[in-house]
This record gives C-alpha cells, structure tokens and sequence, in this order.
C-alpha cells in the first residue's frame, strides 16, 4: 500500500493527489459553476462546480499553485482555502503576493518533507510558460512529486517549449496530469495558452509507460478543446489506451 498512488479529479485544474502518506491538491478552484470574473480585459467565465466541496477534503498537506494571477486556476473560494493548508507551493512573484504559507520555487528547485515511511516527499518545480514565446501570461510552474518510489508530473498552464522537452528528458513519471483544453482568450490574440491535444501526445510518445490523466479540459469557457478532442487525438496516434479518464470526485488508483 505504501506505494499506492491516488489522484481525485476536482474539476478544472483542481486534484487531490495522495503520495508516500502526503496529500497535495493542484490548482484550486472551488467556486460554482455560474461564476464570473471580470478583468480589464475580458471576463473568464466558469461553467461546472467542483466535484468535491472544501468541506469534504479532509486535510491537506500541501498545495501546487501553478499560478495565482488567474481565477481559473485560483478562484475566490481556492484562495481562501490557502489560510488552511500549512504550504503552498508556487512561482517566487506569486509568493510574494500570496504570503501567509506560499513559498516560491524557481525552476529545478526542490524540497523535501518526511513521508510515511520513513522516508521523504520531494517537490520539484518545473518550467512551464503559459502562451507563445514573447506572448506569455505571467511566471507559471509545474511540478514533479516524488515519494517512496512514485512519481507524478502536474504540468500546470503550459504549452510544448524547450522546457517541457528537458522535463521529459529528466523524470519518467508514473502518472501525468496534464491541463490540457487549449485555453484561448481574446487577450492574448490566436495563441493557445495550456496544452493542445496533439501536445499531449507528444508528451505521452516521450513517456511510453506514463498514464495521461487530463486535466483543465472542461469547466470553464475559454477552453478551445474537450474530451473528444483529446480522445480523437490519442485515437489518432494510436494511444487511447494512455488516456486514463478520471470520473469526477471519485479517487482513481495506480498501482
């Protein structure tokens, strides 16, 4: 059992991700469906309530915050739950403004925790970049957790770059949450802004043995593609059967 792996799609970006003993939630975003945000420049819009509420998560050890300038990957409810979480993980600029408990990684940075058995958890931040080169939407992260012989990759907003390529040279994750939905908005003109669906094949043609769980792919507005994009694309390639599809709220296993 220790090196049991559980991931709990929320909605959006948002899962819980239990590992050696510790439990992580990506990306909160607990507001419901209906909710708007405006901001100078356009209104995001959030289309599906989360499949778990605050109250029902039990505790949290700790957060990776992929970012915390946009609502729908930190919503108002997900900012408040931060207060009760003992870390979050997150860029140094977000941090900065989140205080309390954030603590910024840069890029490669790593910190390790005791695990429960005896051992450690480590957190390593990973490059990400939300948009085209130039064109990007503020410092973004990823991150890879790593504990009693299990490790999984969280990609936050992201799109294909030279960092992702180092990322798949470096690690060799037992499970991938990927944001994928091509998120679009005016703003930022024709440009995707997380992964399209064709990128996450790249992704899972450089990691062979790694289940792709997708993530950020419906429950907001602004996303270009949804599961049928994904599936059509894994399709295509012939990799189907990587797409591990999580029911909303209920905990997936991997062995």
């Amino acid at each position: 059992m220790a090196r049991e792996l559980r991931v709990n799609y929320i909605g959006g970006p948002t899962a819980l991700v239990e590992i050696a003993g510790w439990r992580f939630l990506t990306d909160p975003t607990f507001d419901p469906g209906g909710t708007e945000y405006p901001t100078a420049a356009y209104t995001l819009r959030k289309t599906q309530s989360p499949a778990v509420a605050v109250g029902d998560l039990g505790s949290i050890d700790a957060v990776l915050l992929s970012h915390d300038h946009h609502f729908d990957n930190l919503d108002n409810a997900g900012r408040r739950l931060l207060a009760d979480v003992p870390v979050t993980y997150t860029t140094i600029a977000g941090a900065e403004r989140l205080g309390g408990g954030a603590r910024g990684l840069a890029s490669w940075a790593s910190t390790s925790h005791p695990s429960s058995s005896s051992g450690v958890v480590t957190v390593t931040a990973v490059p990400a970049r939300h948009g085209p080169a130039g064109g990007d939407r503020g410092p973004v992260l990823g991150f890879v957790v790593e504990g009693e012989g299990r490790r999984v990759y969280f990609s936050g907003d992201t799109v294909w770059f030279d960092g992702i390529e180092e990322i798949t040279r470096r690690f060799r994750p037992d499970v991938a949450l990927l944001n994928l939905g091509a998120a679009m908005v005016a703003a930022a003109g024709p440009h995707h802004l997380t992964f399209t669906a064709a990128e996450g094949v790249e992704l899972a043609r450089r990691w062979p043995a790694t289940p792709i769980v997708p993530l950020h792919f419906e429950g907001w507005q602004h996303f270009t593609e949804g599961r049928a994009d994904i599936e059509n694309a894994f399709r295509a390639a012939g990799l189907e059967k990587r797409v591990r599809w999580l029911t909303p709220g209920t905990a997936g296993t991997f062995e």
